[in-house]
């Protein structure tokens, strides 16, 4: 859930546009995306809040609402926010103020809503020809609503400790603050509980929380990768890699003399990407879902979801390598204890809200963080279709010197044995993006020092063995290590920009609550 507190692109849109003119398209590009049920689902996975308290249910003139917490617009606006809110995590759009000229647009804004649609009006005949129409009427001097302008989530949260209170936002606060302004104020108002501590598990497995067995997902990939790592600096091969081909590792050099060394650089960069993934998702276990996060458990899931079915490309290659799938049966059934739903049970603590110029420097790096996420998934996508198909790109033949022709003329399984390591390089590329992307896209709070550390150690693992490699077997080619370099200077510049705002220290015994 990006913490878009303010961002320097919007400042200069409303410059550009006008306050008026970019409140209008910023509603209009949410509720033309939110309107459809995909697009209301990625935003409510992306910017909404699906588990609010009992405690900021209510009531606004008379209508129940699931959190106190909406948008308060004019009538020109009203048909835009009725579309877009639903799945933002706000609790009801109020249309003021309204006159006799209005009722229409109001009334055929609030056709087919999925939300409470209450009404300021101050002519009596005016509330009489809505009244069918819309939820209810308010007045502006209800003393229990509050109308903000600010974007302070700390301020909204805490008017919302009155039981009776409802704060609705004007729409300034969705330019200055972004969609998720809804979920991030719900937060800060949800009381909490202390966190576990690590040794707070179980003595029998089946007594150990969720967290603990994603935990255990992480260290186990990391080991995994570790072990990789050490097989390819060693042995390189191992018997069942010598059984399947046929050959020693002393034949595959006198058939070219760079083949061993290609086989290396793919799986040290696999490993190093094992080794990554355990990272996020030790972070996430530690950091995210034994707090309460939701949405880290969501993350954590999704990636697993996209790294673990690609144990099935060897249905297309034809070469099982059974310390993978040991690994992978092992590991999956730790993963469907770690994802498993279990009662809500908020355990963070928040910073306070830190200085204009520190937040918009950590909203960049949010940014490069999340473009370099998405940059590897589009790269370990291209790599897994390249790995199942042409299994290599014309750099990998000039480092060769060599076509697939002629080394399947070598060994009629070596390329498909190349494609094992490729492909599966480019699914494990794939599960680690989607963890980071979400990570940096979800987590982005002040104060939640851990991921920063979980991503800087996730591209130690991921980047620094993909260039050690290349450069100790002299596969330097700029073209195949621009992505390489490009996604190191994003990383860096990201979390350099961040990093004051990600490990601002939390207050002792603070709480959102």
């Amino acid at each position: 859930m990006p913490d878009w507190t303010y961002h320097p692109l919007r400042g200069a849109a409303a410059a550009v546009l006008g306050l008026r003119r970019s409140r209008r398209t910023a509603l209009r590009l949410l509720a033309s995306v939110g309107s459809r049920p995909a697009g209301a689902r990625l935003i409510a996975r992306g910017f909404g809040h699906r588990h609010p308290p009992e405690l900021l249910a209510g009531e606004v003139a008379g209508v129940p609402v699931a959190v106190r917490l909406g948008i308060s617009v004019p009538p020109s606006l009203a048909h835009d926010t009725i579309r877009a809110l639903t799945p933002l995590g706000a609790g009801v759009v109020e249309v003021a103020p309204v006159s006799a000229a209005d009722v229409r647009a109001v009334r055929e804004a609030a056709a087919g809503r999925s939300i409470p649609v209450v009404v300021g009006a101050r002519d009596p005949e005016v509330e009489a020809a809505l009244k069918s129409h819309v939820d209810g009427f308010t007045g502006d001097d209800d003393p229990h609503i509050v109308r903000v302008s600010d974007p302070s989530v700390t301020d909204a949260a805490t008017a919302l400790e009155e039981p009776r209170t409802i704060v609705l936002a004007r729409p300034q606060v969705l330019v200055a603050a972004g969609p998720g302004w809804f979920a991030r104020v719900t937060e800060a108002a949800t009381p909490t509980t202390p966190a576990p501590v690590l040794r707070d598990v179980g003595r029998a497995p089946s007594r150990w929380p969720a967290w603990w067995w994603a935990l255990l997902v992480g260290l186990g990939m990391t080991v995994a990768g570790l072990g990789a790592a050490a097989i390819t600096l060693g042995p390189v091969l191992l018997w069942y890699d010598r059984n399947y081909l046929g050959m020693t590792l002393h034949e595959l050099h006198a058939a070219n003399h760079h083949l061993v060394h290609f086989l290396q650089h793919d799986r040290i960069t696999m490993a190093g990407t094992m080794v990554a993934i355990g990272a996020l998702y030790t972070g996430l276990a530690v950091g995210g879902i034994r707090r309460g996060w939701p949405w880290a458990r969501e993350a954590f899931l999704l990636s697993g979801a996209i790294g673990f079915p690609t144990l099935f490309y060897f249905l297309a290659i034809g070469f099982v390598e059974p310390l993978h799938t040991a690994a992978a049966l092992v590991l999956f059934p730790m993963f469907v204890r770690g994802v498993r739903r279990v009662p809500h049970r908020p355990r963070w603590r928040l910073a306070p809200e830190g200085p204009e110029p520190e937040r918009r420097r950590a909203l960049v790096g949010q940014l490069l963080m999340i473009l370099t996420g998405a940059g590897l998934f589009v790269g370990g996508a291209v790599i897994s279709v390249v790995g199942l198909t042409d299994v290599f790109v014309p750099t990998d033949l000039a480092f060769l010197g060599a076509d697939a022709r002629t080394l399947e003329a070598v060994n009629p399984r070596l390329v498909s044995f190349i494609a094992h390591d490729r492909a599966g390089f480019g699914g494990a590329l794939m599960s680690a993006a989607v963890a980071i992307v979400l990570l940096s896209a979800w987590g982005w709070r002040r104060g939640e020092a851990w991921v920063f550390w979980t991503l800087a150690a996730a591209a130690a693992a991921g980047f620094l063995p993909a260039v050690v490699v290349h450069g100790s077997i002299h596969y330097t080619d700029l073209i195949h290590l621009a992505p390489v370099y490009f996604g190191i200077i994003l990383t860096g510049t990201g979390l350099l920009l961040a990093r004051p705002y990600l490990c601002a220290k939390t207050p002792p015994g603070r709480s959102e609550g």
